[in-house]
């Protein structure tokens, strides 16, 4: 008996359903932002032609489509627990699910071991160079990058 409860309390892994990507990130941002209202493509312009020392990351499908997260030099953290910058309350993503670091050169997504997994194209990955236009997926969150055009 204690056999069979301890089989029915494992946490398994999700698997997420597959859809069709833009192959272009530039392509999908543009589409993305021809969405959103004149407010937010002028924050999203000022972000795209700052000097990279910011970004900014906008919820593209799941609860809260549209919310904005300015991410700076300093980086951010990505899950479940409110300790994060990005607070993503869904059972699909892990407390610490994932980080944004600011390299020399760009923003780096690392993947902090989490139970479900990072996405990018629908590729699981544990470390990515992101580029403004990117959709990453974490639980059944869809995010957009939108990071420095020059």
């Amino acid at each position: 008996m204690a056999a069979e409860q301890s089989q029915n309390e494992l946490t398994t892994t999700l698997h997420l359903g597959v859809r069709e990507v833009s192959n272009s990130p530039a392509n999908y941002l543009e589409e993305q932002m021809a969405l959103m209202s004149p407010e937010d493509r002028a924050v999203l312009a000022e972000i795209q032609n700052s000097d990279g020392q910011k970004a900014m990351i906008v919820i593209a499908r799941g609860a809260h489509k549209g919310s904005r997260f300015l991410i700076t030099a300093e980086g951010v953290t990505i899950g479940r627990s409110g300790h994060n910058a990005i607070f993503l309350d869904d059972i699909t993503v892990s407390r610490t699910h994932a980080s944004i670091e600011k390299s020399a050169t760009n923003f780096v997504l690392k993947d902090a071991g989490s139970l479900n997994g990072t996405y990018i194209n629908n590729v699981s990955i544990t470390e990515h160079s992101l580029v403004s236009g990117d959709e990453f997926q974490i639980g059944k969150f869809h995010l957009l990058f939108i990071g420095s055009n020059k």
